[in-house]
């Protein structure tokens, strides 16, 4: 069987660059690779890269998206099925929103898919595709493989040096897909040996851990990072807002070779983080954990959104001020986005407060629903403010870190990666976004 697995093209927001684009391969579609027999041939084509052409007919095309990759999806599949594709939609919407998702293709897999992709070849394979395929049973993270890097050019990718090592959150905030009924899993880890395994296939020092939640089992983080110890790794990861709690852990990082985290701060409003309950996150902790990581020569991305319902005018200045003050190296910030699917989608539905059903729009740069505390056009403006604000020229000087040795990363970033980002990126249109990434690495950490 011929098997084509497609990555539709990202939409990109103001601020962004073609290094969004060209950030990394979607794993989902690697790990597929990985999970289909030998025997089959197996096509990867990532539209972020390089238009699609033709359409070939394959036996089975498997495309992959979110909400507002949901409408070129819906093009390629129409496109793929008029030759006599049969096609399959993937990826954390169709998962959330099977409904609308079957209705543009032949078959939806809702959730993971290690226990379900066998099953869908085969049935592709005798032409009898199910319209649904779901795994209600938690099936062993042991089957989750290490992805096929070997099948796409690495030298198109800024980075191609990300590890997955675990699957969920324990946590259920109200905006994120994990409050969504198809993620109501429990949060699990993968095998230390398997991770190092990948560790050491990857071929570079330099790794980023892409979970959506790095702490979320300390037990196991503690064992695995004392297996890495020796490993001299320079790497980063995405943590919860609680990880100053346990310093023993920071410590660990330190020690292992952590340099930055990405932390879901959120709000700086308790009322709000309570209002979607992120219970996690405790406010009056904030400066704190901050300081300790800092003071362990880690820098920190801080996920920032605006719109709750407790948020009025005043929160885009308070929030530039509390930033700045604790000198947070960067930060990536949301409009507060109901994605379909969320229990925050069903509350403000319910609430009549859904003003735009434009899935293209629910990228966090838009309004998509009415705010209760400020006006649509305030909370635009005031998001579109703290960029600008932020990566000022005064701000980043203000910000920088205390430490110089993290001077290159952080001008880097800030500078190269943000600031001037659409300048920098076109360097890395002709398939060189590969060489960038490595030439940052060495200038960074002295690695390749």
């Amino acid at each position: 069987m011929k098997i084509t697995l497609v990555a539709p093209r990202m939409s990109l927001r103001p601020m962004d660059s073609e290094f969004k684009r060209h950030m990394a391969p979607s794993i989902s579609l690697l790990v597929l690779a990985a999970l289909t027999p030998m025997e089959h041939e197996v096509e990867i084509i990532d539209e972020n890269i390089e238009p699609i052409r033709g359409y070939a007919k394959a036996d089975l095309v498997g495309i992959t998206c979110n909400v507002d990759t949901f409408e070129r999806a819906k093009e390629h599949s129409r496109e793929f099925r008029k030759n006599g594709s049969p096609v399959i939609l993937g990826g954390i919407f169709p998962s959330s929103s099977p409904q609308l998702a079957e209705s543009h293709a032949d078959s939806v897999c809702i959730g993971d898919a290690e226990p379900l992709w066998a099953g869908i070849i085969e049935d592709a394979r005798k032409g009898t595709l199910k319209k649904r395929y779901s795994c209600d049973y938690e099936y062993p993270v042991e089957m989750i493989p290490r992805p096929r890097w070997e099948l796409i050019e690495k030298n198109r990718y800024l980075y191609t040096n990300v590890i997955t090592t675990s699957r969920g959150c324990p946590y259920s905030c109200e905006f994120c897909y994990n409050s969504c009924k198809y993620m109501q899993k429990k949060y699990r880890r993968r095998p230390v040996r398997a991770i190092l395994d990948e560790i050491d296939r990857l071929g570079t020092n330099h790794v980023l851990f892409v979970d959506d939640n790095f702490i979320g089992n300390r037990r196991w983080l503690i064992d695995f990072l004392d297996k890495i110890r020796a490993l001299g790794l320079s790497w980063h990861a995405a943590v919860s807002a609680d990880i100053g709690k346990d310093l023993r852990l920071l410590d660990a990082m330190k020690e292992t070779g952590c340099r930055s985290l990405y932390i879901g701060f959120e709000s700086i409003n308790m009322e709000s983080l309570f209002s979607v309950r992120k219970t996690q996150n405790r406010v009056h902790e904030y400066d704190t954990t901050i300081r300790e990581i800092h003071d362990r020569g880690m820098m920190i991305n801080a996920s920032m959104a605006f719109g709750f319902d407790n948020d009025h005018p005043d929160v885009f200045d308070n929030t530039l001020d509390w930033l700045v003050r604790n000198r947070i190296e960067t930060m990536t910030a949301h409009i507060l986005t109901p994605y379909p699917g969320t229990k925050l989608y069903d509350r403000l539905k319910m609430e009549g407060r859904i003003i735009d059903h434009n899935l293209r729009n629910y990228n966090t740069s838009r309004v998509v629903f009415t705010p209760k505390n400020m006006t649509a056009e305030e909370l635009s403006k005031g998001y579109l403010k703290i960029y600008d604000d932020f990566y000022s020229a005064g701000s980043i000087l203000k910000r920088r870190p205390e430490a110089r040795s993290q001077w290159i990363p952080y001008f880097l970033f800030n500078l190269g990666y943000r600031k001037f980002g659409r300048l920098t990126s076109t360097l890395g249109k002709y398939g060189h976004m590969g060489h960038i990434g490595k030439l940052a690495r060495r200038l960074s950490y002295g690695i390749g």
